[in-house]
Parts: structure tokens; sequence; C-alpha cells
């Protein structure tokens, strides 16, 4: 992809100049623009090589699951089955298989403990798991993308060696963001909690209440601002702090655009998961003879079958989601930087 010669990073995606381009000014809505994209805009690959809309970056991340799905779907699945794996043996060993406290039960001090530490350890374990799942998937997915602009097939193979390089630097971006934001949250809350302990407890319960919207807000501020960082880490062989500038840059003056196709892309992985999962909700009812406890329960059948479902619905929204960020990104450098005069030289280039 160094169809740029002169230029270190890889392809049409390099660090692009600063301030929009003339003749492609930001508009109103979902992608409009003052003047308009030239209507025979080229499509080399899954999307127009111009500024997209919301229904064009839907279409695209879709269109390059579909399209390139030798490559896709065996990634995000073998990435699905492994942290899922993970998952369900550490919350059937540590969960001891459905030996769960219940809501009314009178336990000790030491029960009550070691319920709470089997669960902490169970979390933890799934945590570092979807970690490492989502630095692989963010990592290997970004390449399959950015060659689907091009209307170039890539292996699972030439994505993996591609995006190698770039992993550890992924995963201390993947490991920051979450710090980042629990770190806001945290110190927003910390003073009606504090207050609380104090014995104010009424004043604490509404300080800490108050905080805890105030740090959500906050929270929800973050994640978009610095939501374009791994594409721009993987695509522009940035450091970890240069991604999170670059995002920032990148977001400014289009934080709702943004925002608004970022919940859009959620509500539809909300919606395949719920669609993949009637159908392991009615056979987990079925084994349990139609008991919601018995189907709901931490057993090892409950678990395995609500893992399978969890596989499923993460090989599609893994791949889906990873699309989106890129497109976003993509539609970014485009209105911002001229990235499609870049891109339509590196399709015609072959």
């Amino acid at each position: 992809m160094n169809d740029s010669p002169g230029r270190n990073s890889p392809g049409p995606f390099p660090p692009g100049p600063p301030g929009p381009p003339p003749g492609w000014q930001n508009g109103p809505g979902w992608g409009h623009q003052q003047w308009g994209p030239p209507p025979n805009a080229p499509k080399p690959g899954v999307v127009p090589l111009r500024p997209l809309g919301l229904g064009e970056i839907l279409q695209g991340s879709f269109s390059t699951l579909f399209r390139y799905w030798r490559t896709v779907l065996p990634v995000s699945f073998g990435i699905a089955l492994v942290t899922q794996a993970v998952t369900t043996v550490a919350n059937g060993l540590w969960l001891k298989g459905g030996e769960t406290l219940e809501l009314g039960d009178e336990v000790s001090a030491r029960e009550a403990m070691d319920a709470m530490t089997d669960s902490l350890g169970a979390t933890g374990v799934s945590m570092v798991a979807g970690l490492v799942g989502s630095i692989l998937a963010s990592s290997i997915l970004t390449v399959v993308v950015s060659r689907a602009v091009l209307g170039r097939s890539v292996s699972a193979a030439e994505a993996w060696r591609d995006a190698r390089p770039q992993l550890a630097r992924m995963a201390g971006l993947l490991c920051l963001i979450p710090l980042m934001l629990l770190g806001v949250f945290a110190v927003v809350t910390a003073p009606g909690l504090l207050l609380f302990a104090a014995g104010a407890e009424p004043a604490g319960v509404a300080l800490a209440l108050l905080g805890s919207l105030a740090g959500l807000a906050a929270m929800m501020w973050l994640w978009i601002r610095y939501s374009l960082a791994p594409p721009a880490l993987m695509l522009e062989k940035q450091g970890v702090i240069e991604s999170l500038r670059r995002s920032a840059k990148l977001v400014r003056g289009a934080w709702w655009r943004i925002l608004g196709v970022q919940i859009v892309a959620l509500l539809i992985i909300f919606a395949m998961t719920m669609i993949v999962q009637i159908p392991f909700g009615a056979i987990q009812l079925t084994i349990g003879d139609g008991d919601l406890e018995s189907a709901t329960s931490l057993s090892w059948p409950s678990l395995i079958i609500t893992g399978v479902g969890a596989v499923i619905s993460s090989t599609i929204a893994l791949p889906f989601m990873a699309g989106v960020t890129a497109l976003i990104y993509l539609d970014q450098r485009i209105r911002r930087e001229s990235l499609d005069v870049e891109l339509i030289r590196a399709a015609n280039s072959g």
C-alpha cells in the first residue's frame, strides 16, 4: 500500500496537513456538505471516495464484512471463540458452576468475602480476555478495512503481518483509554463518597449522585474524543500519545455527528445480539424444563449455551464496529485533509 513515495506512513494514510482543504466544507446533517460532493465520485472499494453519510458508513462496514468474509470471519471468529472460551471457563470455575449467593440468604462475612473474591476473579479474567481480543480485532480488522476501501483483498496472514508491529502500542492505547475514563469518573465521584464516609450521609449521597452524572457525561465526551485513536495508530503508524492527539484533532468540530454514528452502530449491534440470543435463550429454557431460574443459572450447560451465542454475535459485531470506526476516521480525513486525493491516486496505481 505504499503508493505515496517520500512519506514515512504506509500507503494512502499519511498524516495530513492541518485544517480543512478548500472545496470540502463541513455542513449540517449526516455528512452533507455546503457545496456537495461530486456526483460521480470514484468507488474502487466498499465506499465512494468522498465525504460519507451515515448510511454509507454503515453500508461500507457491512460490505467489508460480506465481500471479504474469507478473511474477516475467520479472524473475528477465532478471536471471539478464544475470548469467550476463557470467559466461560473462568465463570464456571470461579463461580462454582452455579453455587452463588442468592439475595436474602443468611451468610457469614467469610462467605460473602469468598463470593466477592470469586466474582472479582472471574470478572478480571473476562476483562483481560476481552481486552486482548479487542487489541487483536482492532488491529487486524482495521488493516482489512483500509484495503477494502481501495477494493483490494488481503489475507489474514497479510493483515497480521501489517498489524503485528503496532500491537504493543495498540495494547497501550486500549489500556490507557479505559483507565483515563475510569480515572475521570473516580475523581468526580470521590468528594461525595468522602462526605458520605465522614458521616454526612444525605449530602454525601446527593453529591455522589451529581458527581456520577457529571462523570458519565465526561466519560462519554472523552470516549468520542479519542474514538479515532485506534485507526490513527494503525494506519498512520502513530505512537500512543500521538494517536490520542490525532483523534482529538480529527473529532474537533464533529463530536455530535460522530456520537450519532457510534450510537446508531451500537444499536445495530445490540439488535443483532438480541436476535442471535433468542434461539439460545429458548434452548436454555428447554434444558431447564421451562424454569427461568434454572435456565439463567451459572451451571455449565447454561454457561456453554450462552457462550456459543456470544461467539456468534461477536463474530459479526467485532468486524462491523471496527469497520464503522475505520470509516469514520476515513471520512474525517477526507473532510479535513483531502485524503480522497491520496486514495484515488493509490486506487489508480493498482
